[in-house]
């Protein structure tokens, strides 16, 4: 699975209370970008959780994620950064061999 930081963690669930969210959220990857793959991430109802995602509950937090991603972000670190130029959630992802500049997009 991934790992979580407390930032992002207490960020997230943050996010949820503001706006009205349960605190489960998926994240994943999806094809585009500009390196070829994109990292997603959005909060989840309970119903939208499957049997056969992987599950990390921390803090409070139920971050989920599909097998399908997984293979792509297995080891990943999920962070939060305050740096007003380039803050917000960021994937250290130990798989990629090439990001893009705002390191949203990655090639394995």
């Amino acid at each position: 699975m991934i790992t979580v930081t407390d930032k992002a963690v207490q960020k997230a669930l943050k996010l949820a209370a503001r706006d009205n969210k349960p605190p489960i959220l998926r994240v994943g990857v999806q094809g585009g970008g500009c390196s070829g793959l994109s990292y997603v991430m959005d909060f989840i109802d309970e119903s939208a959780v499957k049997d056969d995602d992987q599950i990390l509950e921390q803090g409070g937090l139920r971050v989920v994620c599909d097998p399908k991603s997984l293979k792509f972000i297995e080891g990943t670190r999920l962070d939060f950064d305050t740096n007003l130029l380039n803050g917000g959630f960021k994937f250290h992802n130990p798989n990629a061999k090439r990001t893009c500049g705002c390191g949203e997009s990655f090639t394995i």
